[in-house]
């Protein structure tokens, strides 16, 4: 109980505190304080766990379990190494006038309010708390993606609230259509919105209702990881926000979204035995794949192209959970988790690289590698990981996905592969000339924070050789509780 107190409180009190002390120079080094608080919680969670198997906290409020337990330790970590990402990242942009004191402050308390909110989704059992916890990432997320308070970072703000709020609406008519059904066999007492409660007695639910129940939590969860067609807040979202929270968007707050509908997947098979939700996510899921892979194809804005990179990963999850079964499930939890450290490392590279070019758009980034060796082999690494070369995990778990569809859904290969092959040419083609071509860029005025990037990718390269034991057995425990 008392790392899951430390685990919520820390980010809670970062957010509390940074809203007072934001806009010092101590700020940045205290959000990496309150981040490093919180990582070391999540894995004395973890350890606790694994040692005595799933916890119930406060009235079983909260439940620590296979399918969310490392998916907290990952959030943790890329949330720390995000936050030592931005120490450099913002005074750059903070000597170049971008970031005020004000905007500051707001920056650093948001930050740890999403992480906090991101956190509670993931540990809650109340279906009811979990969407709460959603919408105030949503808000969060606004006030991030508007900190520079331009025209064009409004605009997405404002896109981003709409769509996600629209989106979350259906979400919340989803969970009481939940609870209406559970009230049914479980009561009004009996704690029916308690995912574990609704778990138990999934098969008694009404099949019609939970239908219903699934197809509004679906679009309403699936807004907000990205999946085609209520996509377009994301790259808008990306292109204008500070790259921080561009890479926690990707890395993170897309598989907490994910991580909602299969817990509600988890229900609506047990309710309806068949296999209508993973239809649904297969049908959403190569939709996604195959849109974003050729949006890709027109970009120029580097930020955009790597936002759409992340639909189309999204999509190839929820492809992957939608197949079910134990391969495609430890395919997809694989994924989820290279995904994230690999995105975030693109992003921390791209962040450094904007600031250098003093632009996004791709054309006028040229010779990285002239300037900056380091940055550059960073993002040339993170993209051909990204795009499936081997050894790195997405590799591995790109190639399990696609073999599974051969066996379950013959028809889905070609159109996977298609659009695989036409994301990795359109990335590639225009990295390449951003690392390797002529030059006229300048040196930072800070020393960028490039540990975080060849962490990330050292840990994407390891899953793509070597999965340790005991996240071996969690993938496994994980992709059973799945199903499918």
């Amino acid at each position: 109980m008392e790392a899951l107190l430390f685990v919520l409180g820390i980010p809670l009190a970062g957010g509390v505190v940074l809203a007072l002390w934001g806009h010092r120079d101590v700020a940045m080094e205290l959000n990496v304080a309150f981040s490093l608080g919180t990582f070391v919680a999540a894995c004395a969670l973890t350890a606790q766990v694994i040692a005595g198997g799933p916890l119930f906290v406060w009235n079983n409020e909260f439940f620590i379990d296979a399918l969310n337990v490392f998916l907290v330790t990952l959030t943790a970590f890329v949330s720390l190494t995000t936050a030592m990402f931005s120490r450099p990242y913002m005074r750059v942009e903070r000597d170049r006038g971008k970031m005020t004191p004000p905007r500051l402050r707001l920056y650093h308390s948001m930050y740890q309010l999403f992480c906090f909110t991101m956190l509670l989704a993931l540990m809650t059992n109340n279906m009811g708390i979990l969407w709460v916890a959603m919408e105030a990432a949503t808000l969060s997320t606004v006030l991030l993606v508007s900190v520079y308070r331009t025209a064009a970072s409004l605009e997405a703000a404002w896109k981003y609230f709409i769509l996600c709020g629209v989106g979350i609406a259906q979400a919340l008519f989803g969970t009481v259509l939940l609870y209406m059904a559970a009230e049914k066999v479980i009561g009004t007492e009996g704690g029916a919105l308690l995912w574990t409660n609704l778990d138990a007695v999934k098969a008694q639910l009404d099949p019609n209702i939970i239908t219903l129940a699934f197809a509004f939590l679906f679009i309403g969860y699936g807004t907000k990881v990205g999946l085609v067609p209520v996509h377009n807040w994301l790259p808008d979202a990306h292109a204008e926000g500070p790259t921080p929270v561009s890479a926690v968007l990707s890395g993170l707050l897309l598989n907490v979204a994910l991580y909602a509908i299969l817990r509600c997947k988890v229900l609506t098979d047990g309710a309806l035995q068949s296999p209508l939700a993973g239809r649904m996510m297969i049908g959403f899921g190569l939709l996604s794949v195959v849109v974003a892979a050729f949006l890709i194809t027109r970009q120029k804005d580097v930020k955009r192209m790597f936002a759409y990179s992340s639909i189309e990963h999204m999509g190839l999850m929820t492809f992957a959970f939608g197949l079910g079964g134990p391969i495609a499930n430890f395919a997809g939890l694989l994924h989820m988790t290279v995904h994230s450290l690999v995105k975030s490392a693109i992003f921390f590279a791209v962040g450094h690289a904007t600031q250098k070019a003093g632009t996004q758009v791709m054309d006028d980034i040229r010779g990285l590698v002239k300037v900056s060796p380091t940055i550059a082999w960073g993002l040339m690494l993170g993209s051909l990981a990204i795009l499936g070369m081997p050894p790195f995990g997405v590799f591995a778990s790109e190639f399990l996905i696609i073999t599974t569809a051969m066996r379950e859904q013959p028809w889905a290969t070609p159109f996977l592969l298609v659009a695989l092959g036409v994301a990795f040419a359109s990335v590639f083609a225009r990295v390449q000339p951003m690392v390797f071509g002529d030059t006229s860029l300048q040196r930072l005025g800070h020393a960028p924070a490039l540990v975080p990037v060849f962490v990330h990718l050292a840990l994407g390269l390891m899953l793509g050789l070597y999965v340790p034991p005991y996240l071996d057995a969690w993938y496994r425990e994980a992709a059973r509780m799945i199903g499918g």
